[in-house]
C-alpha cells in the first residue's frame, strides 16, 4: 500500500523551447568581371610579358587586369577595352 505524499509539491515541467538558430554569413567569392578577360588577349609591354613568363610574377594590361601569362595570345580575340584604350592614345 502506499502512502499520498502529503504537503510536498508535484514537479511541474517547463516547456520546452526549440533551439536558437543563428545567422551564419557564408562567403562567396566576388566575381569582379565574369571571367571575361580569361577570354581575350591584352595589350601590354614586351618586356613585361618576357620577364613574367620567367620569373612568374603579375603583369598589368591596358584594360587593368593583372594575370600571369601563361596561353598563346595568338588563339584569342583582342580585349575590346584594351583596344579602345589603344586607338585613345593610353599607353603602358
Amino acid at each position: 500500500m502506499t502512502i499520498p505524499n502529503r504537503g510536498e509539491s508535484t514537479p511541474t515541467i517547463a516547456p520546452v523551447r526549440p533551439p536558437v538558430e543563428t545567422p551564419t554569413e557564408s562567403t562567396q567569392p566576388i566575381d569582379t568581371d565574369g571571367g571575361d578577360h580569361d577570354r581575350f588577349a591584352h595589350y601590354c609591354r614586351k618586356d613585361d610579358i618576357t620577364r613574367a613568363m620567367v620569373t612568374g610574377e603579375a603583369i598589368v594590361a591596358l584594360c587593368g587586369k593583372q594575370w600571369v601569362p601563361t596561353r598563346d595570345p595568338e588563339r584569342y580575340p583582342i580585349c575590346p577595352t584594351c583596344k579602345e584604350r589603344k586607338a585613345a592614345g593610353w599607353r603602358l
